[in-house]
């Protein structure tokens, strides 16, 4: 029978045996935030031994934000424009096929330890179904092995089974009560109720640690998923401690909250839903907009800690591959959902157009000898979150479904990088109103849902931004890198305008929905003329 999703471009064969596949994704991790690419302060030494035993893709930016609409594309290796899931709790259509769905088709069992955020398609389902209850339901195709929010029963369960005491979630991550705070640290200088080694972090890490000693002689593909440093930002001793909030920057942003917000009316919006109290970051008593310096500093001091602690996870998680000898079979990939303003621009989260909030890690280490020329490589060319699902099955020599607008890296892991490949970042973000959002921009900007849609096109030295019915902005990353100065009604600037809104059409044109167009009946049966999509 003829599979219209196969690939004419996939490999023949498994790439090694035994096959084994460990997708770890962490949660809310800004790109630069990796001493391998040169942070002044942060310190990510396991991050950096896989980077120079494998590849760091300098420039991989998520297609969509937040969580859900992320792992979306992450897992089904489809544009926001393309899979439609476009908010916290927006279903995803089933009948779009994803990682863990295409990975059976090697024999394998993928395992989840942690989330997808699949919000599931309630057609099929009956309304009081428990599935469309939750946004946090897990990706059809895994076999679950520890799922969250689940997982952080069990963990509960064992911090009380060692003694700690607390009511449950709205309280776990509470400041250690009695700590003596110096003067010279702020609030988030107080670390958790809980010691580093009981923390959820290395709670995963031993669970996924204890999966893998169980399956050592199998294939495997698991995907681990890390919820730090998504907030609360607070984390245990001694990650509090390890970055002096004195020597931590400051972020980027305007003199006062009112200069900024003139930017856009998005940004204003955003900057006024953030002045209000907020479930962004609990058991805070800091105001997010204009906390004092050291305040500010601290924060971001502890989120830097927070990236540390997921860092020795990870560290724990391959020694323990190398001491069984699984670390020669294991293709790594290392990412994160999106990424975290993290004060810039008087903003937090990832709900915004900046690069801040699509910009992110991507470390992937290829085991096999035709990797051993690009060991050490640090990308340049632009990679996005869709990528990621055709290269793990390239890697595992299956075919890539034609749904898929992403392309496979497994020429950059062989230091072959392509002859022609995109030349710019492509992201889209949705921010209708709906229960998980923190914004209502909807009724506060006058627009229908359908309207609070935004578009980029982010290349080397431009970056434009189309909205659907709000005014659109121009950056010169080249003079302006931190997006401080729209150029979009500067008539000087509107040939650039005019280049870039062109090349996002072109870019719409050429990725919407392509399953079965290249497909075509005739009197010799399905004809494919798929071609391989720059």
């Amino acid at each position: 029978s003829f599979d219209c999703r196969a690939s004419p471009f996939a490999q023949e064969g498994p790439m090694l045996s035994p096959r084994k596949v460990l997708f770890i994704s962490a949660d809310q991790w800004r790109a630069e935030c990796l001493s391998a690419v040169g942070h002044p302060l942060v310190k990510t030494p396991h991050l950096d031994a896989l980077a120079r035993d494998g590849v760091l893709f300098k420039r991989h930016f998520t297609v969509t934000a937040p969580c859900g609409p992320a792992r979306s594309s992450l897992q089904t290796g489809l544009y926001l424009m393309n899979h439609r899931s476009g908010r916290n709790g927006t279903p995803l259509d089933h009948r779009h096929t994803n990682i863990a769905q295409e990975v059976r088709k090697a024999g394998m069992d993928p395992m989840l330890f942690g989330y997808t955020d699949t919000s599931a398609d309630p057609r099929g389902l009956d309304p009081q179904d428990p599935a469309l209850r939750s946004f946090e339901g897990p990706l059809p195709g895994y076999r679950v092995g520890l799922l969250f929010p689940d997982y952080m029963a069990a963990w509960m369960n064992d911090l009380r089974a060692k003694g700690y005491v607390f009511e449950g979630r709205h309280d776990v991550y509470q400041p250690r009560p009695g700590f003596s705070k110096p003067a010279e640290r702020g609030h988030r200088f107080i670390p958790t109720l809980y010691k580093s080694d009981d923390s959820d972090t290395n709670f995963m890490a031993s669970r996924v640690i204890e999966w893998l000693g169980d399956h050592r002689a199998d294939d495997w593909f698991m995907h681990c998923v890390f919820l730090r440093p998504h907030p609360p930002v607070i984390t245990p001793e001694p990650y509090n401690a390890l970055y002096d909030p004195a020597k931590v920057p400051l972020p980027r942003r305007k003199a006062t909250p009112a200069e900024e917000a003139a930017q856009h009316p998005l940004l204003a919006q955003w900057i006024k839903a953030l002045s209000r109290p907020n479930h962004y970051d609990e058991h805070n008593p800091n105001h997010l907009v204009d906390m004092p310096e050291l305040e500010l500093r601290q924060m971001r001091a502890c989120y830097y800690g927070m990236i540390s602690e997921v860092d020795d996870a990870v560290g724990r998680i391959v020694a323990h591959l190398k001491a069984t000898g699984e670390y020669v079979h294991t293709l790594i990939v290392f990412t994160c959902d999106h990424g975290e303003m993290g004060g810039d621009h008087y903003v937090w989260g990832k709900e915004l157009y900046f690069d801040q909030s699509f910009h992110i890690p991507l470390i992937v280490r290829d085991p096999r000898p035709a990797a051993d020329a690009a060991r050490g490589d640090q990308v340049d060319a632009f990679t996005e979150s869709i990528d990621l699902m055709p290269t793990m099955l390239d890697w595992l020599g299956l075919d890539i479904p034609a749904q898929c607008d992403g392309r496979s890296l497994l020429p950059f892991l062989e230091h072959r990088p392509p002859a022609h490949w995109r030349q710019e970042a492509h992201m889209e973000l949705d921010f209708r109103a709906g229960p998980y959002s923190g914004l209502d921009a909807e009724a506060a900007l006058n627009l229908t849902p359908d309207e609070c849609q935004l578009a980029i096109i982010r290349g080397e030295r431009w970056k434009y931004v189309f909205f659907a019915a709000l005014p659109p902005l121009l950056f010169d990353l080249a003079n302006d890198p931190w997006e401080t100065n729209d150029l979009s009604r500067d008539p000087a600037h509107q040939p650039v305008m005019l280049e870039m809104a062109q090349k996002m059409l072109s870019w719409r044109l050429v990725q919407q929905e392509h399953v079965l167009t290249n497909l075509h009946n005739g009197p010799a049966g399905v004809e494919d003329r798929r071609r391989l999509r720059a």
